[in-house]
């Protein structure tokens, strides 16, 4: 009678025994990664600034861009586009006809 409760007894072990390791094993390997990740949070976080900043100096140069062209469709050109100025001298109309 005392084998095969031993033998349930051990096996009852071995599958604590697995579970409570491969939980550790998780739990270990869980950390690793933790720690891994914890370390490269702060040059992770320099990259996002510099992009960031990038990003920022390319709208502020589109938007000086922007403004610039503004302004100068504004303003207009130095040419004269609109042609020959009307002289001051009086014109001469033909008498009605009755």
């Amino acid at each position: 009678m005392e084998r095969p409760l031993l033998t349930v007894l051990l096996l009852v072990g071995l599958v604590i025994g697995v579970a409570v390791g491969s939980a550790y094993a998780r739990a270990r390997r869980g950390w690793t990664d933790y720690q891994t990740v914890k370390k490269s949070v702060p040059g992770a976080r320099r990259g996002a600034w510099s992009l960031i900043r990038a990003m920022a100096v390319k709208a502020a140069v589109i938007a000086l861009l922007l403004f610039g062209a503004v302004a100068y469709a504004a303003v207009g050109s130095d040419e004269e586009t609109a042609g020959p100025v009307p002289s001051q001298s009086p014109t001469r109309s033909e008498p009605p006809h009755r």
